[in-house]
This record gives structure tokens, sequence and C-alpha cells, in this order.
């Protein structure tokens, strides 16, 4: 199992790194659609705990 575990993760590094290679545009707008999902959902839980506590 924990090979299994290494060469997908291995796997995924390279694709990773060739999809920036191949295209550095399409992976930045990528990572920012990321970080603003990641930045929306913080916000959301902040709203929520914001509610419980008022």
């Amino acid at each position: 199992m924990a090979q299994a575990k290494k060469i997908t993760s291995f796997v995924l590094a390279v694709f990773v790194l060739y999809t920036i290679i191949q295209s550095p545009e399409r992976a930045a707008d990528l990572v920012q659609i990321g970080f603003e999902g990641i930045s929306s959902a913080a916000q959301a839980v902040g709203q929520f705990m914001t509610a419980l506590i008022n």
C-alpha cells in the first residue's frame, strides 16, 4: 500500500510539473481559482460563526 502511495504521489508531481511547463498561464489561473475557493470557504465559515455568536 505504501508503494502505491509513493507511485501515485510521483505521477501527480510529474503531471503538475508538466502542466506548469506546457501552459503556465492556465496553471496560474487554476491556482488563482483554488485560492479564491479557499478564501470564499473561509469567509463563509467566518460568517457562520458570527451568526452563531449573535
